[in-house]
């Protein structure tokens, strides 16, 4: 009497029809999950636009130093 219950193993025979139909019943139940935020922005596409800024404000700074050496000339 002092064994656990973990250590019995019952064994139970599998018991078929000889007539007759056996099926099983499946029935779908939906999963309801935290729903996922799509960015409006793909990473590639911002990417490119923090390019084009960089590549604006380079533009910029450079025109400013031409335009303030021509002034200093």
């Amino acid at each position: 009497m002092s064994e656990s219950k973990d250590s019995q193993v019952e064994k139970c025979d599998i018991v078929l029809p000889r007539q007759g139909l056996l099926y099983q019943e499946d029935t779908l139940n939906y999963i309801l999950c935290k729903p996922k935020l799509i960015p409006l922005k793909s990473v590639t596409l911002e990417k490119l636009e923090k390019m084009q800024r960089e590549a604006e404000i380079k533009v910029r700074e450079t025109q400013e130093a031409e335009a303030s050496s021509d002034l200093n000339a």
